[in-house]
């Protein structure tokens, strides 16, 4: 199964005919750099080119009012003046003689896609469009939007293909308030969208763009706003929110079908937005989002105006959906204050509503409040940045290009002893002991060699090593292993990976036994341990110990320890090493450790090495299948986690935040704190 590319050209087909200010940055230019630039990198030729089609009355009425349709229809035959008047009764938009056909064009472009992902024909894809779409409402053109493509989209998989739970993401950085219109009040899709909104200064201009918004009816808890408050957003905010909203709320809630409103004018450089987010994010949240509805992902072009991060935006998305490693992540570190503002206000408005929020933290105090902030003092500091800071300002927005994402030859290998077939799709490796420096060889044997003579282990130890170093070269991107004794593999592989200065290695260890000794404090290696077990006081800052009330068997309170916890350290460690142990009787249910596997994969440029004991060779077949990229099974809707382990990884998080910024979700209660 691969990824659908649907792009026609025709879309570029219309542009502005007159001067409007507000609608000039709207150009034909934004579908074709971007598609000029899948074909440059090659990312083209490697996805499955659907065909467009003009979507029909049919299809339009499922979102639109058949009194606006046929007033849309009559445009192709209007004069300028009639077009210009026209025009005059939607907010921030434009009409053309082409632009009806262009509009059926692009809502057809996201229905092809829906297809094409339902049928099976490809697993994901992304459709290049133009105009937009999420702005338009119901009997209304706005924001450069005519018909609302992923709106008509969502409603068109649920009739055609008994969709029961849609996930809509809208990462565009102005609200698609006509999302949110549409299913405000449908619990069977939920909207989530992060916007720039600045206390309601910024377009459109919305209260119901704020947090408090959060549906109507049946529907209260199924519409989430992330407002932006402030500008120069960064990757760590928008990696904070999808940790301690989106993804949680979105494993509860367990879509059919993910679509996401892609949007780029979130992206660095672009007027609108203003925001400092690296289009290499792009990559990471859309790796994040694939493993939902077991990889149904359908992304429809939104905004983007800036046509250099635009390009290199969509070239990360669609990398990511192909399958590509994901780059390291750019520019971590402690989301901002206005952002955990926002954030802490988002989850307390859902923790009615979702299990996996019910301990969020209440509102910050009246005077931090997103509602109540000294909008005098900030306009003050904005204007002070306009006049003063408009040379730095130009230095900060620009940003080096993306570092080019070359897959390894080899996908994934395997060490597996005599015996044990080699999983479809994968590579057998092994190495000589010959292969070892006499020292390395030395080492091994004084450290974890009982017996001289013992060369079956020396072996394995050597093909391991030889894996890593693979990995490290760029030649193997993952591998797995079946081992004798985990612990003294896992412990060998640290040890070799610590020879390399440069070198940090994440472990992750599931099961109740005992995790690898000798954590150091240099920082080389970070342990998180997620078991049953009651741990041992906390060692160090690098050695986290994670312990569910009935242990990895108990679904809700292992996603949302892996959602909330492990994620954000990883992105912060920022490893060039993932080590997932899987300890023997770890009792994790298969689906949840292919999850688990998949998302590890963003991390350390997909370089993941799993390690299992023999005796757990029913397991290696949907290990492998994760390693190679395919979509983990779909965990169904997700039942409230024990109490106990809510309350635990709460507790958790706050005593770790101080060392690991990424797992703040309140703002500080001083009137300081770091802003971007």
């Amino acid at each position: 199964m691969g990824t659908a590319l649907i792009y026609d050209e025709e879309m570029t087909n219309y542009k502005l005919l007159w001067i409007d200010p507000a609608c000039k940055i709207e150009v034909p230019e934004r579908l074709t750099v971007s598609h000029e630039a899948l074909v440059r990198n090659g990312l083209a030729d490697r996805c499955v080119s659907i065909p467009v089609r003009e979507a029909t009355d049919t299809d339009i009425l499922l979102v639109h009012s058949e009194e606006y349709l046929e007033a849309v229809k009559t445009t192709p035959y209007m004069t300028l003046e009639d077009l210009k008047e026209f025009t005059l009764q939607y907010g921030d938009t434009y009409f053309h003689p082409n632009i009806y056909h262009c509009a059926k064009l692009a809502a057809g472009a996201a229905l092809q896609l829906v297809d094409s992902v339902m049928t099976g024909k490809v697993r994901n894809g992304m459709a290049l469009v133009r105009p937009p779409g999420h702005h338009s409402m119901r009997s209304a053109a706005n924001g450069f939007c005519v018909f609302n493509n992923v709106a008509i989209a969502a409603k068109y998989a649920q009739k055609k293909y008994g969709v029961q739970r849609v996930l809509i993401v809208d990462w565009d950085i102005h609200h698609g308030q006509g999302v949110q219109y549409c299913f405000e009040d449908d619990p069977s899709v939920m909207y989530f969208s992060w916007h720039r909104y600045e206390h309601q200064k910024f377009w459109p201009n919305l209260k119901e763009s704020d947090y408090d918004c959060v549906g109507k009816d049946k529907g209260a808890g199924f519409n989430i706003n992330v407002p932006w408050n402030k500008v120069r957003m960064q990757n760590s905010d928008y990696l904070a929110v999808f940790s301690h909203v989106l993804l949680p709320v979105a494993y509860e809630f367990c879509p059919d079908l993910v679509l996401v409103c892609a949007g780029f004018d979130s992206a660095i450089g672009d007027p609108e937005g203003e925001m400092f987010a690296t289009p290499d994010i792009f990559a990471h949240l859309t790796h994040l989002l694939m493993n939902l509805a077991g990889g149904k992902l359908c992304a429809v072009l939104e905004g983007g105006y800036n046509l250099t991060s635009l390009a290199q935006s969509v070239c990360q998305t669609v990398h990511t959906l192909l399958g590509d490693p994901t780059p390291r992540p750019a520019i971590i570190d402690s989301p901002c204050k206005s952002a955990l503002e926002s954030l802490q206000c988002v989850r307390s408005a859902h923790k009615k509503y979702w299990s996996c929020l019910k301990y969020a933290a209440d509102p910050p105090d009246f005077d931090l409040s997103t509602k109540r902030i000294k909008l005098a003092e900030e306009e003050e500091e904005e204007k002070k940045l306009e006049q003063g800071d408009e040379a730095i300002t130009t230095k900060e927005e620009m940003w080096p290009e993306p570092p080019k994402r070359v897959a390894p030859p080899v996908r994934t290998a395997v060490v597996l002893p005599e015996g044990v077939a080699c999983p479809a799709g994968c590579k057998c490796f092994s190495s000589s002991s010959e292969n070892l420096s006499p020292h390395i060889a030395n080492k091994l044997r004084e450290n974890f060699l009982n017996d001289a003579d013992d060369s079956d282990a020396l072996l394995t130890f050597a093909s391991l090593i030889g894996l890593v170093e693979k990995m490290e070269k760029n030649e193997i991107c993952s591998g797995l292993a079946l081992v004798h004794d985990v612990s003294m593999a896992t412990m060998c592989v640290i040890q070799h990976a610590a020879t390399d200065l440069s070198n940090r290695v994440l472990v992750v260890c599931v099961g109740d036994e005992m995790s690898p000794s000798q954590i150091t404090e240099d920082g080389k290696t970070l342990v998180v341990h997620i078991s049953g077990k009651q741990p041992e006081e906390q060692k160090c800052k690098y050695y986290i110990p994670v312990c569910l009330k009935k242990g990895c068997s108990e679904v809700s309170g292992f996603v949302q320890a892996m959602l909330s916890l492990l994620l954000p350290l990883g992105y912060e460690y920022d490893p060039s090493l993932v080590l997932l142990v899987r300890m023997p009787d770890n009792e994790i249910y298969d689906s949840v450790w292919q999850q688990l596997t998949s998302l590890l994969q963003g991390l350390a440029q997909g370089r993941t090495l799993v390690l299992m004991q023999e005796s757990e060779k029913a397991y290696i077949n949907p290990t492998a299948s994760s390693l190679l990229g395919n979509a983990a099974p779909s965990l169904g809707p997700l039942p409230a986690p024990l109490p106990d382990d809510v309350e635990m990884l709460e507790s958790l998080r706050h005593r770790l935040q101080t060392d690991w910024k990424l797992l703040q979700t309140t703002a500080p209660e001083s009137e300081g704190g770091d802003d971007h």
